[in-house]
């Protein structure tokens, strides 16, 4: 987690200084914002401040492993040992979020919690246990959320995205279409969407994640292709045979493309500022899944960007990456360590105008008149 920043320092009065407005500006910029997403698979928290327009700095992050829908698919409940390692982590995000003046804060759950049975009762024992208040969100909102944190990666010169999440238990898919006049929101372009009752830890379940012959992930990338195959979606303008390469890529958010960027990289040790916003060609994530699919279950595990909690999910990853591919040709894919949480901030700061009071340099207090 980044460190708190220091104490912004006193103001000293300099008359001969001249006269500008930052007064106005750090009344915002020390402003806090506070997203939790607890997924199917992990827990995840950021804390941060407003910076220049549509950025932001994380203060604190916190990420956890948890499988909170580990044996959702074949109980349709939230068992015993899932729902103690989801509180454990909660109360960690909420000892960080106590300790800060937070301005605004959401904090949401995916899938897990909407396909379980039990899955508002098991927010109310989070509200009892840690204090904090979790609200289940809808998949609409997921795949807008998705798109939201994912908008700074997509290129100006870009006409058509496919955007794609990954999750534990469903998998969000925005088809975006972007014409001369680009909204500030690029969510504001999503044209058609779907959400795949399909994740990792479902398909590893089903399928079996740890010895996964080529039939094996052939038969798991056919089941979500027979998904996709229902999803009525016109075909993509910048995806067509002899378009401009630029006009049209993949974005996928999710562990299991910045898994493959971080086994293409060959890193020691996974490191985020290397991974997100890299491009892989389509060569490039054929020969990095053909290099996993070659690795057993140890091997897998023993990669430093893999390791043992991630061993028995990443080709069920693939597969479902696999079936996005033949479902939308691209020589391309941009890959974003980001996602809901940036989602939830990024949407969070624009309805607060916090970018737009830093233009027009309005004192905090003044805002709404």
């Amino acid at each position: 987690p980044a460190k708190a920043p220091p104490p912004a320092r006193p103001q000293q009065p300099q008359a001969a200084e001249r006269p500008r407005p930052p007064a106005a500006v750090s009344q915002w910029s020390n402003d806090l914002y506070a997203a939790l997403d607890l997924g199917t698979n992990n827990c995840r928290l950021l804390v941060a401040q407003p910076t220049r327009p549509g950025q932001f700095r994380v203060v604190d992050a916190f990420s956890r492993i948890v499988r909170l829908g580990e044996g959702l698919a074949a109980s349709g409940r939230l068992s015993a040992e899932a729902m103690d390692r989801a509180v454990e982590a909660l109360r960690v995000c909420a000892a960080k979020l106590s300790g800060r003046q937070i301005r605004r804060m959401r904090l949401i759950a995916t899938e897990a919690c909407r396909a379980a049975e039990n899955g508002e009762e098991f927010l109310r024992r989070v509200t009892v246990e840690t204090g904090l208040d979790l609200e289940i969100i809808n998949r609409e909102t997921e795949a807008r959320l998705a798109v939201s944190g994912c908008s700074s990666l997509v290129g100006r010169e870009a006409r058509s995205v496919v955007l794609f999440d990954i999750g534990g238990g469903s998998s969000e898919i925005a088809v975006i279409r972007i014409g001369e006049n680009r909204s500030s929101r690029l969510a504001n372009h999503i044209t058609h969407w779907t959400s795949l009752p399909v994740g990792v830890v479902t398909l590893s379940e089903r399928h079996g994640g740890r010895d996964v012959t080529p039939e094996v992930f052939e038969a798991m990338t056919a089941e979500v292709g027979e998904m996709l195959a229902r999803f009525d979606c016109p075909p993509l303008e910048g995806a067509a045979e002899g378009a401009v390469p630029e006009d049209f890529h993949l974005i996928g958010t999710s562990g299991t493309v910045t898994t493959l960027a971080g086994v293409h990289l060959d890193l020691p040790r996974y490191d985020r500022r290397r991974v997100d916003g890299l491009w892989l060609s389509d060569a490039e994530v054929s020969a990095m899944q053909a290099k996993l699919l070659s690795w057993d279950y140890q091997g897998r595990a023993a990669n430093p960007c893999i390791g043992p909690d991630r061993a028995d999910l990443v080709l069920a990853g693939c597969a479902i990456l696999e079936a996005i591919r033949r479902r939308w040709p691209s020589p391309r894919m941009r890959v974003a360590d980001r996602g809901l949480r940036e989602g939830l901030l990024t949407d969070m700061m624009a309805d607060d105008g916090v970018w737009r009071r830093a233009r027009s340099r309005r004192p905090f207090r003044e805002r709404g008149r």
